[in-house]
């Protein structure tokens, strides 16, 4: 068991005839006593402050853990939002092209129906020109024919007639 500053102090020593001078030997003593108080406070209180300093460490340690995890955590949510954009974008393609084709397809349609609907107003187009064409056609043999100068005595006729 180690001595204390109590210790020191009661200590007793025995007096022979040549021995050593009492007050230098007290005087010593109380020097010790006081070095030895003040290396038991500073050991003390360097255990307190190690005390404080572990726990502290050991604070940190803990949020230094915490930390390493959140950012293995932030890292997979990251990794996850990367693979839900990519997914998510390709989803997106897939029905821009889907939309472009029917789109596509669509137009080619329509430009189809138009295409043919063309073609049957150029028929629709030429028999009405064949047809307007061979009415005038008539009408112009009627206008040069005799019966139309007939037409035109005869009227003339009558309104000779009726006068």
């Amino acid at each position: 068991m180690p001595l204390t500053p109590l210790d020191i102090h009661n200590k007793e020593f025995g007096r022979s005839f040549r021995g050593y001078d009492e007050d230098e030997v007290n005087e010593f003593l109380d020097r010790v006593i006081k070095d030895y108080e003040g290396m038991i406070r500073e050991n003390r209180d360097l255990e307190e402050k190690l005390a404080t300093l572990e726990e502290r460490l050991s604070h940190f340690h803990n949020i230094e853990e915490s930390l390493s995890k959140s950012i293995i955590v932030a890292q997979e949510t990251a990794e996850d939002v990367k693979s839900n954009a990519r997914k998510e974008s390709q989803l997106i393609i897939k029905e821009a092209e889907k939309n472009a084709d029917r789109i596509l397809n669509e137009a080619l349609s329509k430009s189809r129906r138009a295409a043919m609907e063309l073609d049957e107003l150029q028929k629709q187009a030429a028999v009405f020109r064949a047809r307007f064409r061979s009415l005038i056609q008539v009408q112009l043999e009627l206008i040069d024919s005799d019966q139309w100068d007939q037409v035109l005595d005869d009227k003339t006729i009558r309104v000779k007639n009726d006068d």
